[in-house]
């Protein structure tokens, strides 16, 4: 049966409809953090910075607290984004390699340790914790990250830093960047959270990107979205924290 003019009417404007209140919605998630407030919060812990110059360069944390929320019941969620700008450029990464990857790591001045150097640990509860205190994530090659259960126990994975895999195809250094680019956002036993999203040493609108992409990661994993979101705050690692949401 053919349908009619009008009920092809009806369809697009359906369609139309649908489109619109998708838009609506997205614009609604994205929206409650208010661009000129991030910027401003930005200048301010920028600026404050400046002013009490340290020793070293001080990271920007976003602080999360969250509510409606109960992690006892709740599923816990956990998650990572890439970043577009290398919030901590100074992230201590251990490659955990064979020969080749050894080779690569020596060549870049990032640390490493072969099997060998692994087997001497030997399944050592406080060799292996630190070992993961020491570092702040760690890659593996693929013939090694097999292993890392046999030679090391569980304590990588307790610490939340099992390695990550690195291939022979891609490129270590870019590796090594993307890690240190990376956030990870896990709900624990509280409702707050503090991840890096930036340094004193980037330029604003660096921070800006940054933060905004946390941000709408952070609440894409939310049950509610922004229902559970009960304040955001940033804040250098000296200065006191600004509200942004």
């Amino acid at each position: 049966m053919c349908k009619s003019t009008n009920d092809d009417e009806i369809d697009i404007l359906f369609s139309n409809f649908c489109l619109r209140s998708l838009a609506k919605e997205n614009l609604t998630k994205m929206s409650k953090l208010q661009s000129e407030a991030l910027r401003e919060a930005i200048t301010q812990i920028t600026t404050d910075a400046k002013e009490k110059k340290r020793n070293f360069t001080e990271t920007i944390e976003l602080q999360i607290g969250l509510k409606n929320y109960d992690p006892q019941k709740d599923k816990r969620f956990s998650g990572t984004v890439k970043l577009p700008h290398i919030p901590r450029p100074k992230l201590k990464v251990c490659m955990l390699g064979d020969a080749q990857h050894v080779e690569e790591a020596q060549k870049i001045g990032l640390e490493y340790m072969d099997v060998e150097g692994l087997k001497k640990l030997n399944k050592n509860k406080k060799l292996v914790k630190k070992l993961a205190k020491k570092h702040q994530a760690f890659l593996a090659s693929e013939s090694v990250i097999k292993q890392i259960p046999r030679l090391l126990g569980p304590g990588l994975n307790k610490a939340g830093k099992f390695p990550t895999l690195v291939t022979h195809q891609e490129s270590l250094e870019a590796k090594v960047n993307e890690t240190k680019a990376t956030v990870k956002f896990q709900l624990k036993k509280v409702l707050c959270m503090g991840v890096a999203v930036g340094n004193c040493n980037m330029e604003e609108k660096q921070i800006f990107q940054n933060v905004q992409m946390s941000v709408n990661f952070l609440v894409s994993l939310l049950k509610k979205n922004w229902q559970n979101v009960r304040c955001l705050y940033l804040k250098t690692t000296m200065g006191k924290p600004v509200r942004i949401f």
